[in-house]
């Protein structure tokens, strides 16, 4: 008799310490590298400019890595994770976590960059990039069946219409990547 093959659950985090239920946003490490390759390349530029020009200068010795530190600040993404019933949202400063089975709104917010709001009954609040969702299907689940145990909670009494627009885009993206893959 063969030994029974376990294989990892496919919400398995990237994390040894993460428990096994975890989904953490896979293109963050790609996304971060990219962030800081564009401030390096700023900084290369501004210093060879200046260089060019004569030499460099003190205050160009403190501005352009500054500069450059302030595009990697703004250019970085928060790192997203998930748990059954909590959402996690991770800024260079700043950790935000949310009882997703506790979900009292989700709304879109106004701005330049398309952004989910969530807030949980106990006043947690937590933005995140919608494509992180839609790039992620073990977090989108995990986020999904945790909003709508919100939803048959009563405590959801607020952004139905958000995540039914949100469920609508990933099922297209995903026709669309299934279509696409399978050559039709």
């Amino acid at each position: 008799m063969k030994p029974m093959k376990v294989h990892p659950s496919p919400f398995a985090a990237a994390a040894p310490d993460e428990p096994p239920d975890t989904a953490q946003d896979t293109s963050w490490p790609g996304e971060a590298r990219a962030a800081a390759g564009c401030a390096g390349l700023l900084l290369a530029a501004c210093l060879g400019i200046d260089a060019l020009d004569g030499g460099l200068e003190t205050w160009g010795a403190a501005l352009w890595p500054a500069l450059a530190a302030l595009l990697f600040v703004v250019l970085l993404p928060g790192r997203v994770s998930a748990a059954p019933g909590r959402l996690t949202v991770r800024g260079l400063w700043s950790r935000h976590t949310v009882r997703t089975d506790e979900l009292v709104s989700v709304r879109w917010s106004n701005g330049v960059a398309q952004r989910l709001v969530l807030r949980d009954r106990h006043g947690a609040r937590a933005e995140l990039d919608p494509g992180v969702l839609v790039a992620n299907p073990p977090l989108w689940h995990l986020l999904d069946t945790a909003a709508r145990a919100s939803l048959r909670a009563g405590t959801l009494l607020c952004g139905g219409t958000a995540l039914d627009q949100l469920r609508r885009r990933i099922d297209r993206e995903t026709a669309e990547t299934v279509f696409r893959v399978s050559g039709l």
